[in-house]
């Protein structure tokens, strides 16, 4: 149970990481995404020879084509959410972005009617609790001026609909490799895909401090994801989810500690209702 809580310390670190690096001119979006799915895949090229398998299932027609529909998914998701963080601040886009969570809730419960509760949960315990965390995650962050539906807004909340659908997507298919194996495999389709697609050039300008905060990003969102996969499988979709709640309320933290955009009471009362909505789960 304790490992969502260290996921949700890795999604802040990692977006303040993204955003250090896409706020730099010379990295264009094209070049960052390719860039990242690079480190993701050397960061877990190690693991691969240990942790490599595959059942079966996997190969059969309709898992190969939701694992197609996961992989043109990731691509999009990836590149609009890089756009807008490229030109806008988190605090602009922040309230966009964290609609994820209350996406992948409600595509959960819609998928539990269609797949069965086997993979998707409909508890009424854990549902309500996870419905009231997202709803204050967003109600505490809407304001009148960082709300302007330019095409940044946008891209963000689509975004953050796109990785919802894909993540809830991906348990459908998610038992039938080792997770690590499952992540390597999504990573080296993006990559491939979003270099023949986006044809990045390398500018030779960027300095080894880029390059290695662009390596690191690729570690952390690693270790995200296996945290996601792992939790989906043996904790649920939505436990997990509302566990790693916690990442917006830590990335608005390290955005005013490291970026000195302010944090306000409301985002404070939110984390504690999110702190409050994981106990009662857990003890219930």
């Amino acid at each position: 149970m304790i490992w969502p809580f260290f996921g949700a310390f890795m999604l802040a670190t990692g977006t303040l990481l993204e955003r250090l690096v896409l706020m730099k001119k010379i990295i264009s979006v094209k070049f960052y995404q390719s860039a990242q799915f690079t480190a993701i895949v050397i960061a877990m090229l190690p693991f691969i020879p240990f942790f490599w398998e595959i059942s079966r299932e996997a190969l059969t027609l309709k898992n190969i084509l939701i694992f197609i529909g996961i992989i043109i998914i990731s691509i999009l998701a990836n590149y609009i959410t890089f756009y807008s963080m490229k030109n806008r601040q988190l605090s602009k886009i922040e309230s966009a972005k964290i609609t994820e969570p209350l996406f992948i809730i409600l595509l959960a419960f819609i998928f539990s009617f269609i797949f069965g509760t086997g993979l998707y949960q409909r508890n009424s315990n854990i549902l309500i609790p996870s419905l009231i965390a997202a709803a204050a995650l967003i109600l505490s962050n809407i304001k009148k001026k960082h709300i302007k539906f330019n095409k940044y807004y946008l891209f963000a909340i689509s975004g953050s609909f796109l990785f919802a659908l894909e993540l809830v997507l991906s348990r459908l298919i998610l038992n039938f490799y080792n997770p690590i194996t499952f992540y390597f495999l999504r990573c080296i389709f993006v990559l491939a895909a979003s270099l023949i697609i986006m044809k990045p050039k390398f500018n030779k300008n960027i300095d080894t401090k880029t390059i290695l905060q662009i390596l690191s990003t690729g570690a952390i969102k690693m270790a995200y994801r296996l945290i996601i996969y792992l939790g989906y499988v043996g904790l649920g979709v939505i436990e997990t989810t509302l566990t790693l709640m916690l990442g917006p309320i830590l990335i608005y933290f390290f955005a005013w500690k490291f970026l000195k955009e302010k944090i306000t009471w409301t985002q404070i009362l939110t984390a504690v209702i999110i702190l409050g909505c994981i106990a009662y789960i857990w003890l219930v």
